[in-house]
Parts: structure tokens; sequence; C-alpha cells
């Protein structure tokens, strides 16, 4: 894991731009803490340090042409591009959860996945790409919750510049109740339906007789 000294480290050398690459490269699904990025670069403008303006539209423009990115993945490279992806137990389930929550939610799962289940958010944009969900449709919802993620992220760093280790664990904390409760309404949310369905069936098959009087 990366720490808080490294960023700053990194934000003092490189300025937006590694901000632009941490947002971009997370949409991929590599191990980067885009979150705690943002956060100390909405520090690094509260001191005067980065210009505001410059990072929300580096962790921005990075966030979406990365999933953009992950969606082109998906849609060009197919179920064969997935299976690549999920050789691995661990992205296998991960990319199972986000197939289901594309299915299920479509465009909204797409919107929720970039802030409110942040961890879902490259899977989904792969797997939002593969089972052909609309481009416009995907773009749409995506930029509309870039646009919080970043917004959230950065301005809590610029409001709390001085405590940006406490709130990075609270965040983080935060994200991983968030998803756990998204995955968990929605496994319900299954449940449910497929009781139905097995209840619809069973009434089909098996029809009440009716008697004349």
């Amino acid at each position: 894991m990366i720490s808080t000294e490294l960023v700053f480290t990194l934000l003092s050398d490189y300025g937006p731009w590694v901000v632009f690459a941490s947002a971009f490269l997370s949409c991929l699904a590599l191990p980067i803490p885009t979150s705690l990025m943002m956060l100390a670069g909405g520090a690094f403008a509260a001191t005067g340090d980065l210009a505001l303006t410059n990072v929300v539209a580096a962790a921005f423009i990075g966030a979406v042409i990365g999933d953009q990115t992950g969606f082109a993945i998906g849609r060009f490279g197919g179920t064969p591009a997935l299976e690549k992806l999920a050789r691995n137990p661990a992205r296998k389930a991960v990319l199972a959860k986000a197939h289901a929550f594309v299915d299920r939610r479509g465009g909204l799962g797409v919107f929720l996945s970039t802030w409110a289940v942040a961890p879902l958010g490259p899977w989904v944009n792969f797997a939002a790409g593969a089972t052909g969900l609309g481009w416009l449709r995907f773009a749409v919802w995506d930029i509309l919750g870039e646009t919080i993620w970043v917004t959230l992220y950065v301005g809590l760093g610029f409001m709390f510049a001085s405590r940006i280790e406490s709130l990075a664990s609270l965040m983080g904390n935060i994200a991983g109740l968030l998803a756990a409760l998204v995955v968990a309404a929605g496994a319900m949310l299954w449940i449910k339906a497929m009781i139905r369905a097995h209840e619809r069936h069973k009434s089909i098959k098996d029809p009440v007789e009716c008697t004349a009087p």
C-alpha cells in the first residue's frame, strides 16, 4: 500500500500529472490509491501549492478516460478479454459481481460504481462493455458519477487539509461499508426475484383445479 508520505512526495514532484495518471490507471483495476491521491491533491490546493482547478481537471479527465478505456476493452475484447482478466479466483468473483450489477442496474449501476461502490468500478467498466450496454448511456452515467467522486474527494481534501490521514482512513472505511451494503442489497433483490420466478413457474406447472358447484 502506498503511504501518505509517498503520495505527498509524488504530488510535490509531478503535481496534477500524477493525479491524472493515478485516476486513469485505477480505473483499469490497478491497485492505486486514487482516493488518497485526490484528498492529498485537495490539501495541496488548500495550502496554495497546487491550483484547485488543475487538480479537479486532472482527476476528472483521468477517471473518465480510464473508464472509457475499460469499457472499450470489454466491448472489443468481449468474453475472451474478460476470461483473461478473471483467471485469478479473486478477480473472477469481483467480475461476476460487476456483471450482475450491470445486468440488474444498467446505467444506474455504472453511476453507483464510480463513487458509491468504487471497488467495483473498473470491473463494471469491463462488464458494461462486454454485455453490450450502449456507449452513450455508459458515458452519461459515468460522467455524472465521476463528477461526484472527484468533487467529493478533492473537496474534502481541500476542506480538511490538516487531517488527511484520518480522513483517508475514514473514507476508506465508509467506501468499504457502502460496497458491502450495495452488494448485500443486490443479493437480496436477486434472491427475491428468483423466489418469485420459482413461484410463477410452479403456479403455471401446477394450476389450481376448479370444481363445478
